[in-house]
């Protein structure tokens, strides 16, 4: 017991000992090596200086030349040209499915009206009657046969080339789930 209480009492007197004095050293310690201790920063490199260069014209071609363009010109309507597809396309008024892509068209029905085959056609909950001639979808498509379970339609699209091509599309009868 005797060396327990020994053992006990060497210990608090080194706690004791490490009060005070040694909190004051350690910050005299910790403001000298914050002051001796200078940052490093590297020096900014000089901006290049900037030289501005008169513009000569005749020196350079001008982009604008009359006769460069009508060459341009001519040259491209020599190469066949299939814009003749879109060309009346774009000079006709648009109808009101053509605002929307084909993949959110339904065909939910057909119908005989006189003799004339008229698709039902859904999109956002609304129901359109479209017949052969009638344009639908974002690709300028034109219906060119109604049957009773298909639709089919002539699309103008570009190709990877960037010419327009003929494309033919269909939009089968879809069930209806419930």
């Amino acid at each position: 017991m005797k060396t327990l209480s020994v053992l006990l009492l060497a210990g608090a007197a080194l706690l004791a000992g490490c009060s005070g004095s040694d909190k004051e050293e350690l910050q005299q310690w910790m403001a000298q090596q914050r002051a001796s201790v200078k940052p490093t920063v590297p020096p900014i490199t000089e901006p290049k200086k900037f030289t501005p260069q008169a513009y000569t014209e005749a020196a350079n071609f001008e982009p604008f030349d009359m006769q460069k363009l009508t060459q341009a010109l001519r040259r491209d309507s020599a190469q066949p040209s299939t814009s003749g597809l879109i060309a009346p396309e774009l000079a006709r008024r648009k109808e009101a499915l053509e605002a929307f892509p084909l993949d959110s068209m339904k065909m939910v029905g057909s119908l005989d009206r006189n003799g004339t085959p008229v698709a039902l056609i859904s999109v956002d909950k609304l129901l359109y009657q479209v017949k052969v001639g009638n344009y639908l979808g974002l690709n300028y498509g034109k219906i060119t046969r109604i049957n009773e379970t298909e639709l089919d339609l002539r699309e103008i699209v570009q190709d990877a080339a960037g010419e327009w091509i003929e494309r033919v599309a269909t939009l089968q009868l879809q069930e209806r789930t419930k």
